[in-house]
């Protein structure tokens, strides 16, 4: 009986490696077709604004150990984040300076153009700015209306330190009509809390010193009162200073640059964004990969990976099979011994 039984046992583990064997030829015959398997992905579609306005150029991040500017900092962080996000995602560059954002080209997929997003993103610098002044509410604002232009809506991440000049009065901010969830994004924020002098450059870059008390709007214009009979006539119920202050400003000091974090979080609450604090670059290709920000797409892979593991497998049975057989063996013989 037991004799039988292994004779079964034999022809049918032969009978089942050529099985097995015709089976992995077959997959790797399939495999030669070149087949596609579709599956969903989570992928992300980003448009980066980045303020390249003045205050931009104070230089209070680190990189190697060595002061750079805000600019230069989130343009190295972007730079190593670009190679984290998964091959199919695409972003697109957009500048910010005066009032508004300035698209430079929509997105493109990562991967197949890595090296043409970074060249672009090392040319971006205040010398591409039209304007000193930087209203960075309506910038936003800007921002939101780009990326509703664009096929599909793409997320919206917007770079900046929140420094508005001149400065907002809280009574008279600008209204818009953007409805929180109509894009979704995140705001970054760049810079040390504490202020610092902004440089002043020429038209070319190059240094010319610091900007002075008397050389920015310390106030809001509204603050500053209007043309009267009697002097300067300020509006009715006008606060200047106090409500310039609750948005960030520093009336007296606007001539020096710290990061607004409180006034950021509070566009990013009013948009319905969420809201990172620059620090690293690590710390940056998660945001950029953030759930809220993904969106799900139906791609097509190669599926040449699969059918070759699977005649792997397929041509491993056989060996492995024997292999519980002769220990198999073993026990029983053992325990017959026994």
């Amino acid at each position: 009986m037991m004799q039988a039984w292994r004779r079964w046992w034999r022809e049918w583990t032969l009978d089942r490696g050529r099985l097995g064997l015709a089976l992995a030829a077959l997959l790797l015959a399939i495999g030669f077709l070149q087949p596609k398997l579709p599956w969903k992905r989570s992928l992300f579609e980003h448009v980066v604004v980045i303020d390249i306005t003045q205050s931009m150029n104070v230089q209070d991040e680190l990189l190697d150990g060595k002061p750079v500017s805000r600019l230069a900092f989130a343009k190295q962080a972007l730079h190593l984040a670009l190679q984290d996000l998964p091959c199919g995602s695409k972003l697109g560059w957009a500048i910010f300076t005066e009032y508004r954002s300035y698209l430079l080209f929509a997105p493109v997929e990562v991967c197949a153009n890595r090296a043409e997003l970074r060249a672009s993103l090392a040319a971006i610098d205040g010398r591409m700015a039209w304007s000193g002044n930087s209203e960075v509410a309506k910038g936003l604002h800007s921002s939101i209306v780009v990326a509703k232009s664009l096929p599909g809506t793409p997320s919206l991440v917007f770079v900046t330190d929140g420094h508005e000049s001149p400065p907002l009065n809280a009574r008279h901010r600008p209204a818009f009509d953007d409805k929180p969830g109509e894009v979704a994004g995140v705001i970054v924020g760049v810079g040390q809390a504490r202020p610092s002098p902004i440089p002043k450059l020429d038209p070319l870059g190059r240094p010319l010193g610091f900007w002075g008390a008397d050389e920015v709007a310390q106030v809001d214009p509204r603050s500053q009162g209007r043309g009267a009979s009697v002097g300067q006539e300020l509006m009715v119920d006008e606060g200047g200073v106090a409500e310039a202050a609750g948005l960030g400003a520093t009336p007296g000091s606007e001539h020096l640059s710290g990061l607004r974090e409180p006034y950021l979080r509070l566009l990013a609450q009013e948009n319905g964004f969420a809201f990172h604090k620059l620090r690293s670059a690590a710390a940056l290709s998660k945001a950029l990969r953030d759930k809220a920000l993904s969106r799900p797409v139906r791609v097509s892979g190669d599926a040449r990976v699969l059918l070759a593991a699977l005649a792997f497998g397929l041509l491993l049975v056989p060996y492995l099979t024997a292999l519980w057989a002769a220990r198999r063996s073993r026990r029983l013989a053992a325990a017959a011994g026994g």
